[in-house]
């Protein structure tokens, strides 16, 4: 008996004449052990297969991958599982090993044409548009246009979660997770590996790591710390019926029922002082400490004093409360 996470799927990887794996794509996903390999079954892909290279210079490979999840990442074709398994939400961010997945995948030039490699590209483009005019002289001009240049491609191209809204899917990564009812608004961004646990609403910036727990919202370009931005090794996180105002930012965690003021940002080492009214009422001096002693603290409401300046946490009783029509998806 074994205690090994593991999960498994037949993919439709795209690979160039180098022998580079530039995606994959996983239809489904199972976790589970898997299954020998006589048992595994056909892989269903039909004519989206071929060994020959297309005018890209790209072959289509049916590919049988087990990952291990605990483990660290082996290749792309194991990346691109981890990534769909969020994605697909059979997994919760923080909860698989990501180690090495920027040195096994590969920078790529994600087109209208699928992934090109970005070493021949200009000579790829210019085939793939000769390929196209052979239709004949009347036949629409093939314009390749190019979407980005990066390791991780759009979310809905490879997996599209039911009940929720995303308005510009350039801004949600392959490996982001959208719990039913998330609202991801056109100036949003979710990165691999975060996402949402509930009904969300998205209008900022959720880094990697960052997850956001249920009935809470994201304001206009509010972001919150990642791993990758800054925040080291800690991940940072929003509980339930949360407000982060717009352009506000945390480098800590918030709890259940917190806000935090538009345009404040409240990091680990923030000084904020923690008022009390007794205290007040009585003349005596206000307790200040760092962000970081109050990180993940339940009911508090972070404020820049406008007469004072100084950053103030505040008692709050309840949390907030989302437009239930608009998150019907």
């Amino acid at each position: 008996m074994t205690d090994e996470r593991t999960a498994y799927g037949w993919g439709l990887a795209s690979v160039d004449a180098a022998g580079n794996t530039l995606d994959v794509w996983y239809p489904e996903l199972t976790l589970g052990p898997a299954p020998a390999e006589a048992d595994r079954g056909n892989h269903n892909f039909g004519a989206l297969a071929h060994a020959e290279a297309d005018a890209r210079g790209v072959r289509r490979v049916p590919v049988f991958t087990v990952s291990k999840l605990d483990e660290p990442i082996e290749s792309a074709e194991d990346a691109y599982l981890r990534l769909h398994l969020l994605s697909m939400r059979l997994t919760k961010p923080n909860t698989l090993n990501l180690d090495g997945i920027f040195a096994k995948l590969n920078n790529v030039v994600w087109t209208n044409y699928g992934p090109f490699a970005v070493d021949d590209f200009a000579l790829r483009k210019l085939d793939v548009m000769n390929a196209a005019a052979q239709a004949g002289p009347l036949a629409p001009r093939a314009d390749v246009n190019v979407l980005s240049i990066d390791k991780f491609p759009r979310m809905v191209d490879y997996v599209v979660p039911t009940g929720v809204r995303i308005g510009d899917a350039d801004r949600v990564r392959l490996g982001a997770h959208l719990s039913e009812g998330t609202t991801v608004m056109h100036a949003g961004f979710v990165n691999f590996n975060a996402g949402t646990l509930g009904v969300s609403m998205v209008e900022g910036r959720v880094s990697q790591g960052v997850v956001v727990g249920n009935g809470s919202d994201i304001g206009g370009g509010a972001s919150i710390m990642g791993t990758l931005s800054g925040g080291g090794k800690l991940k940072n996180s929003i509980g339930e019926h949360s407000l982060l105002g717009a352009n506000a930012g945390i480098g800590i965690s918030l709890g259940d029922n917190c806000v935090v003021e538009a345009g404040l940002y409240v990091t680990a080492g923030t000084k904020v002082t923690i008022y009390d009214k007794a205290k007040v009422a009585a003349g005596e001096p206000l307790e200040t400490v760092k962000g970081a002693e109050l990180s993940g603290k339940d009911n508090i409401l972070f404020i820049r004093n406008s007469v004072s300046g100084r950053i103030e946490a505040r008692y709050r009783k309840t949390g907030i409360e989302l437009n239930e029509k608009l998150h019907k998806n």
